[in-house]
């Protein structure tokens, strides 16, 4: 896969064993967009060293980004710098990506010409999630659009008739939370990875109730807003993207105070206000909860604990069944100026 420079490729570069060929490879302080490298060389003819030559790929597979840059050359040549050297912005890095790296050691002669070592060996590596400064980034482009709040009182969820069923007789009454999918940025640190129930929260304008129609199925349960967000739970920005369409997503995750959804939330997401946010609050008037949503984008609300059947109501709706609406799985738009940042997609 990694091609060797020499005379016959590139009438600039000329092989010579005599340069050490680097070895022992460490890649560290990995981000989504940058890593550390570093390496061992013998210590003959070191001191001719001018340049690093380093060769870098995304690992392809069948589900390989249609997006790649096919422009941007993979092969970097750098000055000879104290190892480790950091290696940021020299390729659109994407965050939780496999790579392959290689490197050569290279004198550059007074000619132009470069004399170059073997190459190394190929050492894997996979870029991190999004991180705090970069989620933030993201809530901030949310907060932009989310626009005005509007009043709302139950979260739903609708699934299929058989999901209920299913809820009933093998899982004692309560709904019990799964794995968030692959939707949304491909960096988000929830994805695959935070366990958790969606609900929605979005009411339509005329009416401030729940939509009749659903993408995820005929069956809905509703449960008071209380019930789920309160003064005992916190509230945490996941995400923020769109699929090829003018209309956004917000994902939200509410976890009760301590629990193991919170730990896992507080060390990667930033932490909302639940009382003062763009997109979702709980407030106390008169001693008694309100609760309000942005009105711009779609939220997609996460709760990390189970939730028993009997806090609420699960009733069939009298709307369509909107298939076209669904987001499992979705892949973001990569070219949205809206929802993405520069720091890959």
């Amino acid at each position: 896969m990694l091609n060797r420079w020499n005379k016959s490729q590139d009438s600039g570069i000329a092989e010579m064993e005599e340069l050490p060929v680097p070895h022992n490879i460490k890649i560290s302080n990995i981000t989504c967009d940058s890593f550390k490298i570093s390496w061992e060389m013998d210590s003959k003819s070191k001191d001719r060293i001018t340049h690093y030559f380093i060769d870098l790929n995304k690992k392809e597979n069948k589900n390989s980004n249609k997006f790649k840059h096919k422009d941007v050359p993979t092969k970097l040549v750098a000055k000879a710098v104290p190892l480790p050297m950091t290696v940021r912005g020299h390729w659109f890095l994407s965050p939780r990506t496999e790579y392959t790296v290689a490197v050569q050691t290279a004198s550059k002669q007074v000619d132009g010409d470069y004399v170059v070592s073997e190459w190394s060996e190929i050492i894997e590596f996979c870029t991190a999630d999004y991180s705090k400064v970069h989620l933030t980034q993201l809530l901030e482009k949310a907060e932009v659009i989310a626009g005005r709040m509007l009043k709302f009182s139950v979260f739903y969820r609708n699934q299929h008739k058989e999901y209920f069923d299913y809820v009933r007789e093998h899982n004692g009454n309560a709904m019990q939370p799964s794995v968030k999918d692959n939707s949304g940025s491909h960096g988000s640190p929830i994805s695959g990875k935070l366990e958790g129930i969606f609900f929605s929260c979005s009411t339509e304008f005329n009416t401030g109730k729940p939509p009749q129609d659903s993408p995820y199925g005929r069956y809905r349960f509703e449960i008071a807003a209380e019930k789920l967000f309160n003064p005992n739970t916190n509230l945490y920005f996941g995400d923020f993207y769109c699929m090829y369409t003018a209309y956004h997503y917000v994902i939200l995750v509410i976890a009760p105070v301590g629990s193991p959804g919170d730990e896992f939330c507080k060390q990667r997401l930033p932490q909302l206000n639940s009382k003062d946010n763009k997109f979702l609050t709980c407030t106390e008037e008169d001693g008694v909860l309100v609760y309000h949503h942005a009105q711009d984008v779609i939220l997609e609300v996460i709760y990390t604990d189970p939730v028993d059947l009997s806090l609420g109501t699960v009733a069939e709706i009298t709307g369509h069944q909107l298939m076209s609406l669904s987001t499992a799985n979705a892949k973001k738009d990569p070219s949205c100026k809206t929802c993405n940042i520069s720091v890959g997609r």
